[in-house]
């Protein structure tokens, strides 16, 4: 890693909901939350725990120099919307697959 830069991910018990225009796109209990150095935190959930049978792969892929390339889901109206490492560096290898959205609410439960 860079100097300065960090990346940890840690085993979360938070209720992670993901809705879109009043459709639940993806609900879980066991989030992994991935926080790098300068952004939020980021909820990476299991794929058994989103709706991929509502989403699309995507054509764009881009790279990040502490995670590796990532590969994105639409939906028809969001294109983009979700995103995954399908081989992520050795640093992060716990997100391979886990899916992450932009936008998520914790739910207490």
């Amino acid at each position: 890693m860079t100097t300065g830069h960090r990346i940890t991910i840690e085993r979360g018990t938070e209720h992670v909901r993901v809705v879109r225009d009043g459709q639940v796109l993806a609900e879980s209990s066991r989030p992994l939350l991935l926080r790098e150095t300068g952004l939020p935190v980021r909820y990476y959930l299991p794929p058994e725990d989103v709706r991929t049978d509502l989403l699309t792969p995507s054509d764009t892929h881009t790279y990040c120099p502490f995670k590796g390339t990532a590969s994105y889901w639409s939906l028809p109206e969001a294109a983009d919307l979700v995103w995954y490492y399908p081989d992520p560096k050795p640093d992060v290898a716990e997100i391979k697959d886990h899916l992450c959205f932009y936008e998520v609410e914790t739910v207490s439960e």
